[in-house]
């Protein structure tokens, strides 16, 4: 279980196709490395340490309990309060923050692992957020065929159950690999990197991973993505970022999508980016239809723009490395 969502992560599966088109499942063990090896340099003298009360009943009773407000026509209450800012029956406040803590250092491990390798080969890679319905796939596919068959894109596919979103981005002429979840109601690091082994994209490459929909845990969880990728419909209402202020502090940049439905619906754009920008002043917002086109452009624009950005920088480490490699030889050469 991941004890910051409170999601089941034991039940993972990784489905991709073979060159030749033979559909294989890939079921990690989600193992990751630990070491419970202990080294203590010191003695336990019982008098050297000391050891706070347990608490009463009455307090752990206390830590459990929302913090209440009153509002305008009732009253609110509030479990995000607290260290952890979530509640866990059971849990101390102090409990769950170490355990998240814990968790995310490992995440975040695997994370920069899967960053360098992408650096490494010069890939833009993003990680593309959203609530269920926001036009993720939708978008996804309409990008792979505008960019055409110069721009080699690969796409990681992130959900609970079923390749449906898989087969659609592949129909749309990219290579893609599946991810099911089971329970759990996110990606993390670990599953990104065995699928990457997996997929095996081309250097100067462009990836995109459609994580599961949900706009709480993925903003936790490093992948190992260039920027994170906030994606938001106008039929969700202008107040979203406010509702999910984590996702949308994590996010660099918000797609407001569907903005052909604009003239049937009660939705103010304006406010809407306002909202997004009292999270985040620094995001940025791009508005687009997959469906009309409109704002697609601006999109792929930015998308080319960042793609040669990352091959300019592993340009720049290998004319590096070759530096070095032109100075130990020449060294090599005056010893010898």
């Amino acid at each position: 279980m991941c004890t910051v969502c409170g999601c089941s992560k034991g039940n993972v599966k990784i489905e991709g196709r073979a060159p030749g088109g033979v559909k294989f499942p890939y079921r990690p063990h989600h193992a990751h490395s630990h070491d419970h090896g202990h080294s203590h340099d010191h003695d336990h003298d019982p008098h050297h340490h000391a050891h706070p009360a347990p608490a009463s009943p009455a307090a752990k009773a206390a830590e459990h309990q929302p913090t209440l407000s009153q509002q305008a026509g009732g009253a609110a209450l509030h479990y995000g309060q607290g260290a952890a800012h979530a509640h866990a029956p059971g849990l101390s406040q102090a409990r769950m923050v170490k355990i998240e803590q814990d968790i995310l250092s490992k995440n975040d491990g695997y994370a920069a692992q899967n960053r360098q390798w992408l650096r490494d080969r010069g890939i833009f890679a993003l990680n593309l957020v959203s609530s269920p319905g926001s036009g993720k796939t939708t978008l996804l596919a309409e990008t792979i065929r505008q960019l055409g068959s110069d721009t080699l894109v690969y796409v990681v596919e992130g959900d609970q159950q079923t390749s449906n979103d898989a087969e659609r981005i592949r129909a749309a002429g990219a290579p893609a690999i599946q991810i099911n979840t089971g329970k759990g109601c996110h990606l993390d690091a670990h599953m990104v990197g065995q699928a990457l082994e997996q997929l095996n994209p081309a250097d100067d490459s462009l990836l995109l991973i459609e994580n599961v929909g949900n706009l709480v845990c993925p903003a936790a969880f490093d992948l190992g993505e260039a920027h994170k990728v906030a994606i938001l419909s106008v039929t969700e209402g202008e107040d979203k970022p406010l509702k999910y202020p984590d996702m949308f502090a994590a996010a660099d940049i918000m797609l407001l999508t569907k903005i052909d439905l604009l003239r049937h619906l009660d939705f103010d754009v304006d406010v809407c980016i306002a909202n997004a920008r009292r999270i985040n002043p620094k995001i940025k917002v791009l508005q687009l239809s997959s469906k009309s086109g409109d704002g697609m452009d601006l999109w792929i624009d930015w998308l080319l723009l960042e793609m040669n950005d990352a091959q300019l920088v592993k340009q720049r480490e290998v004319a590096r490395l070759r530096q070095q490699i032109a100075a130990l030889e020449q060294q090599l050469q005056e010893r010898s």
